[in-house]
């Protein structure tokens, strides 16, 4: 039985061609050349791979980006995303007892009606130390402005259980400069931030922090674990360094506020100082 590599077949490659067959052209010749094209293909593809590579870093920020501003951050833009800071920041406050400090409600710019209705909000006015307009009027709208409610359980919106003290109020501005950066840093075109403060037992909400993006420029440029720490602290452990932190951005941006209408109409938003 012959097999593929018999002496038969060694035999055959042996025997010379017939006379006057011309002899077979070789074809090495052909090798370098299509050795040739395909290096080329390859440099080629491994040329764009790489360029397409470092496109890719430089758009996401890969070379030279320092640390990120949050280990958290929410997905999508506009009031959903503001929906997702309220929710997200809002469950980390919480009292000593174990519940959470406040409910936080993201909404565009607006205030309650007497009726239950929800009146949109065109205009923030400042007013001077003894109620003259102060030369700070700003228009607003969903485009530019968030206000956030931030709401107890108990009567009209106060922190149902335990005693109101300095240390509590200040968590409660600690919570607004959260929300306010997170708002700042994540959601596009928006430059003011309204966040109504619960009020205390047995009266009606009156206060609110109103900031801007400017008043917290320098805030925006470091990590948030810098500015405030990770941890959120309780009313009595909030450390010395962050509280004079909150102090001092919203302090000055604290006030007693009001509603009016223009005479077209438009529903203004008044907003006056505390004394010093």
């Amino acid at each position: 039985m012959a097999t593929d590599t018999g002496p038969s077949d060694l035999a055959v490659e042996s025997v010379a061609p017939p006379p006057g067959d011309p002899p077979a052209a070789p074809q090495l010749r052909m090798y370098p050349r299509r050795f040739s094209f395909v290096y080329a293909v390859l440099a080629a593809a491994a040329v764009a791979a790489v360029a397409g590579l470092v496109l890719a870093i430089l758009s996401t920020g890969v070379v030279g980006a320092g640390p990120a501003w949050s280990t958290w951050k929410p997905s999508g833009g506009g009031l959903g995303a503001a929906k997702q800071i309220a929710d997200e920041v809002g469950r980390t406050y919480r009292l000593p007892n174990g519940d959470q400090l406040v409910d936080v409600l993201a909404k565009a710019p607006s205030v309650s009606g007497t009726s239950g209705s929800t009146i949109p909000l065109h205009y923030i006015v400042e007013t001077g130390p003894s109620g003259q307009k102060a030369n700070k009027e700003v228009q607003i709208s969903s485009s530019n402005a968030v206000s956030y409610e931030l709401c107890g359980l108990g009567a009209s919106c106060s922190i149902a259980t335990g005693k109101p003290t300095v240390a509590r109020g200040t968590l409660v501005r600690r919570e607004i400069l959260e929300l306010a950066l997170y708002t700042f840093k994540y959601v596009g075109g928006v430059d003011n931030v309204i966040a109504f403060m619960p009020p205390p037992a047995g009266s009606q909400p009156q206060y609110v922090v109103y900031l801007q993006k400017s008043d917290v420029a320098s805030e925006l440029k470091q990590p948030l674990d810098e500015t405030l720490g990770a941890k959120v602290p309780l009313p009595g452990t909030i450390p010395a360094r962050e509280v004079h932190l909150v102090d001092s951005v919203t302090e000055p941006r604290l006030f007693k506020y009001g509603v009016t209408q223009s005479q077209t109409g438009d529903t203004i938003l008044v907003l006056t100082p505390l004394p010093a």
